[in-house]
C-alpha cells in the first residue's frame, strides 16, 4: 500500500515535529512517512530537527517573491512536486493560500494551544493564548488538533483534550501543560488520517473504528 506523503509545516523549535517524528517517521508499522518540512523562517531549529532525521527542508518566504500570486505558485509547485497527502501545521505562524486550503481540502491539519473556540482565532498564537487564559481565570483550558479550512481556527476538530488551570499557573506553566497534551494528541491525529479513520460530516469530525 502506498504511504501517505505528509509536509509538516513549522516556523519555530519544532516540538511538535519531533513528537511527529518519534511516532510517525520512526515507526514501521505506520503507514505514513514526512517526506519533507518547510518552514517560513530561517535559522530555527525545527529544520535541524528535520535534518538530524534525514528529512529533507525547504525555507518558503513569503518576503522572497515579489507577489502574493509567485509566492502560492512556488508553494503549491512544491506541494505538487512531492505527491503531498497531508499537510500538517507545526506552529506554522503564516497564513496557507486559500487557493492551497481549497485543492487541499481537509488534507491540512493544525494544532491549537486551546480548547477551540475559546481563546482563538486572529492574535492568539503560541504563548499569547497562555496569557490570556490566565488572565481571563479560566478553570479549564487545552489542546484541539482540527482541519484548516478559510476560517482561521475555524475548521472540523479532531480531537481535544483539556487540562486545568491552577490558580497560581503562569504562562509558562501552563504552557508546558498544554504542550504535553499536544504532544500526545497530534501524532493520533496524524496516524488516524493515515489509518482513513476520519471522516467529514457538515464541518464535523466522525472517527471510525476506533
Amino acid at each position: 500500500m502506498k504511504k501517505v506523503k505528509i509536509i509538516v509545516m513549522i516556523s519555530g523549535g519544532g516540538t511538535n515535529l519531533q513528537s511527529l517524528i518519534y511516532t510517525i517517521h520512526n515507526n514501521k508499522d505506520i503507514n505514513g512517512e514526512i517526506v519533507s518540512v518547510i518552514s517560513n523562517k530561517e535559522d530555527v531549529y525545527g529544520l535541524t530537527r528535520a535534518q538530524n532525521h534525514n528529512i529533507k527542508t525547504k525555507v518558503i518566504n513569503r518576503n522572497q517573491y515579489s507577489s502574493e500570486l509567485e509566492y502560492e505558485k512556488s508553494l503549491f509547485s512544491f506541494l505538487e512536486e512531492l505527491n503531498t497527502d497531508l499537510i500538517v501545521l507545526a506552529g506554522y505562524l503564516s497564513f496557507i493560500p486559500i487557493t492551497i486550503i481549497k485543492k487541499y481540502e481537509n488534507k491540512i491539519i493544525n494544532i491549537h494551544p486551546s480548547l477551540v473556540p475559546s481563546f482563538c482565532g486572529k492574535g492568539f498564537y503560541g504563548k499569547k493564548v497562555h496569557k490570556a487564559v490566565v488572565e481571563r481565570g479560566v478553570k479549564i483550558t487545552g489542546a484541539t488538533v482540527h482541519f484548516v479550512n478559510e476560517e482561521m481556527d475555524g475548521g472540523p476538530i479532531i480531537i481535544q483534550r483539556a487540562v486545568n488551570v491552577d490558580l497560581n499557573d503562569t504562562v509558562e506553566s501552563l504552557s508546558e501543560k498544554v504542550l504535553k497534551v499536544e504532544h500526545e494528541i497530534f501524532p493520533l491525529a496524524v496516524k488516524l488520517f493515515i489509518d482513513d479513520k476520519l471522516k467529514v460530516i457538515n464541518n464535523k469530525v466522525e472517527i471510525l473504528n476506533v
